[in-house]
């Protein structure tokens, strides 16, 4: 889903959730692209005659109401949309005794899988929810033969899955140990820590929906060793999509990993993400007549139509996001949220959350 359709969904789950009827009077329906829209029609006139024997008679206004607005825009289609449709209505007056009802349609970029019909308090809104989740993770894994730690590249966010320790003593022997026997015991120590970490990659990884592959580091070959003779469970073994040198196995580790496995990540989202801010501050830095920063500075370069990519922090409030999204919207131009999950993000923040790459200089 690209950047655009995820802002317009956010901003329509972020309205539906505002709303709460005072009574069961809030109706949602899912058709999934595989239904025919007629026999939800149908369904719905059903539910208009079992509506009929609600014992409020304004919560049975209201409802009939809704059900009758739905059913006259679902006739307004001859067929089902091809990704589904999602339908939400219901009275959303505040005051007892009076009505109000809306009517929202959204026609998913991506398929509904759901059918569903629900009178409610609130909207049912989790399966717009799950269009919005990252299709594809990474499992990480930083390792050296004393530590290691575990995580999951969920889009832009990096999570700690697991640390673990292993006991190996460093190169000084104990007292009276032979030199042979201190790497025989120490060795046989590194091997069982191995097979300890390719069984916490069994149990974190194994069942782990939507894992798209595996990035493994650390310094040294400890990393391949462990592949080797770590018994690995061979589907795993077939996810490990790079093995990269990095000099640390810590949460620090875990994002130098995902640093240096750039070129695996190519088309994943904290790559792009780095890549639109290492945009911005080298043209910061060298063309600052082709950037603007800034809520007054972007505003006026949005009204000039001289944005060709608006750059938005996550974090800024969501008034203004959706004010400076819609001019982008009116002008063609390109929007992209950034999350502060980087070090990129957070200096974007810091600089205030609001940027543009621009068509061409403005000046003063």
């Amino acid at each position: 889903m690209e950047e655009p359709e995820k802002l317009k969904l956010e901003r329509l789950i972020e309205e539906l959730e505002s709303y709460r009827g005072r009574h069961t009077e809030l109706i949602t329906v899912y058709v999934p692209s595989e239904a025919a829209i007629i026999n939800t029609i149908k369904q719905l006139d059903t539910e208009k005659s079992t509506a009929v024997n609600i014992k409020s008679k304004n919560t049975r206004k209201s409802v009939l109401d809704a059900l009758e607005r739905i059913t006259r825009q679902l006739r307004l289609y001859k067929e089902t949309p091809k990704n589904g449709l999602a339908v939400f209505a219901g009275n959303i007056s505040k005051t007892e005794g009076q009505e109000d009802i809306k009517i929202w349609t959204y026609e998913p970029p991506v398929p509904i899988k759901v059918k569903m019909y629900r009178c409610d308090q609130l909207f049912v809104l989790d399966p717009l929810k799950e269009l919005l989740e990252t299709a594809e993770v990474f499992g990480l894994v930083v390792m050296d033969r004393r530590e290691a730690t575990l995580g999951v590249l969920d889009g832009k966010n990096i999570r700690i899955l697991k640390r673990m320790t292993s006991g190996v003593p460093g190169k000084h022997r104990a007292g009276g140990q032979s030199a042979q026997r201190f790497e025989r015991l120490t060795e046989g120590m590194a091997v069982e820590f191995y097979r300890r970490v390719t069984t916490a990659m069994h149990e974190q990884f194994f069942n782990m929906p939507k894992l798209k592959g595996i990035l493994i580091g650390g310094p040294g070959p400890t990393k391949e060793k462990m592949i080797e003779e770590g018994q690995l469970m061979t589907a795993l073994k077939q996810k490990i999509m790079a093995v990269k040198d990095v000099g640390y196995t810590d949460e620090f580790g875990i994002r130098m990993l995902v640093e240096a496995s750039q070129d695996v990540l190519a088309q994943e989202e904290i790559t792009k993400e780095k890549d639109e801010m290492k945009k911005f501050f080298t043209l910061l830095a060298t063309k600052p007549e082709k950037v603007a920063y800034g809520d007054a500075e972007v505003s006026r370069a949005l009204d000039l139509g001289a944005v060709e990519r608006l750059l938005l922090s996550k974090k800024i409030k969501r008034e203004k996001m959706h004010e400076l999204e819609e001019k982008a919207i009116s002008i063609s131009a390109s929007v992209v949220l950034i999350s502060d999950e980087t070090d990129e993000g957070k200096q974007f923040y810091n600089l205030g959350g609001i940027g543009a790459i621009l068509r061409y200089a403005i000046g003063e």
